[in-house]
């Protein structure tokens, strides 16, 4: 589609910047939001104007999920960057940061370029990438661009990519301003639990070894470094009550946290129903951290909402424990996961939008993005609140074919998804043609 073609959404029940909603139209010129507002009229070349019939859905600013593994290059038997993006243009996601766990692993100029390089030609929705610490690549880690962030692994990694030692942290801290996200579970106690549990085949043990304390330790000492250094710390996928109560306490406004779909959702029952698709890192935990996660993200303690999408075939997750490989796709059911516990009560609409949208657009200092207002990209998603769906195994777009909540009946899925103007997915059509754009993280804060 040209800069030149005009989208006109009509009818819409639009959720504005207030969290209120305006039943009207929107009309969208080139990639950008021009004008929101009850009847609007649509321009006199009409003929360069595509029209949209929204009468009846929800109109939300497109997903951002601040957290993903597409495994591209070198585990494309997984996902790759085409499949994943045509699950989230489905899902309603209409950008991504990705992390650095690829083969090569995204530690410096080189490997960030090939992956944005492959993205720009491969990505129906927009991408951002996250620089890998080993210990090793403090330069690079200063001076890589465009990149969201540092991301560092304290636990539940091999090779490079483990940097958990306090001595070879504190210097990543030390240098630079570049925000560092942190997958926070230590790994000594993790490899001291293992060998006490070894022998066990059952996957509900993994929620044993890589315990609460695990997380909470290393979670601590992320926040100390941040303190001591005044540095920028988002805390990945938060899993456990202890970590949410600890930040309700120790959190400064430098300090961010997330949370996923499966850690509010699920709970270590899910083993008994689900085997080793139930099994990620950090791991589901009790229903009682569910509610304090929950009541944690209701109260701003946790930020905002990432799926960590980190698929493994089939064939990779009927291995017995411990050779099963822990992650779960979400991409494509997070929307719908969330919504569906608006509809249920749990929380408002205009809240799932702000933690699955505008949340991360403000904490990544993403432009233009997470708002349905003049001069806002078109990042757009028309959800229908009206209709329950259950998530079926063969209609999802991922490479890996399952997911989690297989069975789940669920409203808010997407119908019409749109990015940068341009219409992604259409009540289950797919557009391949169209590309998302390199995300851009230089936004003012307040």
């Amino acid at each position: 589609m040209s800069n030149h073609t005009h989208l006109f959404i009509r009818q819409a029940t639009i959720l504005l910047p207030t969290g209120e909603f305006l039943l009207g139209d929107v009309k969208v010129q080139g990639s950008q939001i021009v004008e929101v507002g009850a009847n609007l009229s649509v321009d006199s070349d009409s003929a360069e104007t595509i029209e949209i019939n929204a009468q009846g859905l929800t109109l939300l600013p497109g997903v951002i999920d601040p957290q993903v593994h597409f495994r591209e290059p070198g585990l494309e038997h997984k996902e790759d960057l085409f499949t994943a993006s045509c699950a989230c243009a489905k899902g309603g996601v209409t950008s991504f940061l990705e992390m650095p766990n690829t083969r090569p692993l995204t530690t410096n100029q080189a490997a960030l370029t090939d992956k944005l390089q492959r993205a720009s030609q491969k990505c129906l929705v927009n991408y951002g990438f996250f620089i890998g610490a080993t210990g090793e690549n403090l330069e690079d880690l200063l001076t890589v661009n465009p990149t969201c962030g540092i991301k560092i692994f304290m636990g539940s990694m091999k090779g490079p990519l483990l940097v958990d030692e306090e001595t070879a942290l504190e210097p990543i801290f030390a240098q630079g301003d570049r925000l560092i996200a942190v997958h926070a579970e230590d790994q000594a106690r993790i490899n001291q639990r293992r060998q006490e549990f070894a022998g066990i085949s059952d996957p509900a043990i993994h929620s044993q070894i890589q315990d609460n304390q695990a997380a909470l330790s290393a979670t601590k000492l992320a926040c100390k470094l941040s303190k001591k250094y005044q540095r920028r710390l988002h805390i990945l996928h938060l899993s456990t009550g202890e970590e949410a109560e600890y930040l309700r306490q120790e959190k400064p406004a430098w300090i961010t946290a997330e949370v996923t779909p499966q850690h509010l959702l699920l709970n270590t029952s899910a083993y008994e129903k689900i085997g080793t698709k139930a099994q990620m890192n950090p791991p589901l935990r009790s229903p009682q951290d569910n509610q304090i996660l929950w009541q944690a993200l209701q109260d701003g303690v946790i930020d905002f909402i990432a799926t960590d999408h980190a698929p493994h075939t089939l064939e990779e997750k009927a291995q017995t424990y411990p050779n099963s490989p822990s992650g779960m796709p979400g991409v494509e059911t997070s929307l719908a996961l969330m919504l569906t516990q608006a509809e249920q009560g749990r929380c408002t609409i205009a809240q799932v939008s702000n933690w699955m949208s505008t949340a991360v657009a403000k904490h990544y200092k993403i432009p233009n993005k997470g708002a349905i207002a003049p001069g806002y990209d078109a990042d757009l998603v028309l959800v229908d609140l009206n209709t329950y769906r259950p998530v079926l195994a063969e209609q999802l777009l991922t490479k890996c074919g399952w997911s989690p909540f297989e069975g789940w009946n669920l409203t808010g899925w997407a119908v019409v998804t749109m990015v940068g103007g341009q219409v992604v997915y259409d009540r289950g059509q797919l557009n391949t043609e169209v590309r998302g754009q390199a995300l851009r993280f230089d936004a003012q804060t307040d």
